[in-house]
């Protein structure tokens, strides 16, 4: 049985250049996604969205193996993360972050499946924020991403060279939130060596005045 992996598949969008802002068109793709708000190295609500997407997206592709005899691999933990100031961010206010967490699901999921293997979960494991998952879909369009390796931490130059230098000289403004793809497993992977996909949705900055 072929195993699908769509890092693989989708390499563009997630093995993005080390060194220099590189912009992408991101497609419509569909996830398993929980919304909170917080600081994710202290929140409750945090953990246990991480855990519970984690369990679902495991039951997913095991019950996909078998049902429809089609398997892939596990996509990695990707968050949407918003602030009304865009400055917490570089300043690294977490309290103020609101955050939608997600892990990517392959086209051939369906709702009817998922909501099956909702219900295999509970009845094993006590999760929490289990009923809070949505199946969604998400399209940024263009966006301009760079790797990050290293600490969560130690974003914040990254983010204000993109932010305030690359993105006015390019003629680029905001159009979406803030997006990091988590390639390392920090439970296994020291600080300095994490690998963290950064993305920013952007769109023309409107020279018109309307």
């Amino acid at each position: 049985m072929h195993k699908h992996d769509l890092k693989a598949e989708l390499h563009q969008l997630y093995a993005p250049s080390r060194t220099e802002f590189t912009l992408v068109e991101v497609p419509e793709l569909a996830f398993l996604a929980v919304d909170g708000t917080g600081d994710p190295n202290t929140s409750t609500a945090y953990r246990e969205a991480v855990e519970a997407l984690y369990a679902l997206s495991y039951a997913v592709k095991f019950a996909a193996r078998a049902a429809l005899d089609r398997d892939h691999v596990v996509m990695p933990l990707e968050g949407l993360w918003h602030a009304d100031d865009s400055l917490a961010f570089t300043r690294r206010q977490k309290d103020r972050w609101r955050w939608r967490m997600m892990i990517l699901q392959p086209d051939w999921i369906g709702a009817e499946l998922i909501e099956e293997c909702r219900t295999q979960v509970a009845r094993k494991k006590d999760l929490p924020a289990l009923p809070l998952i949505r199946h969604l879909r998400y399209a940024e369009g263009r966006s301009l991403q760079i790797l990050h390796i290293g600490s969560y931490d130690d974003e914040a130059p990254v983010l204000e060279r993109l932010h305030r230098e690359f993105m006015p000289a390019a003629g680029l403004t905001f159009n979406g939130d803030h997006h990091e793809i988590y390639l390392s497993d920090p439970r296994r992977v020291a600080p300095e060596r994490l690998r963290t996909a950064l993305r920013q949705p952007v769109r023309p900055i409107d020279t018109t005045g309307s």
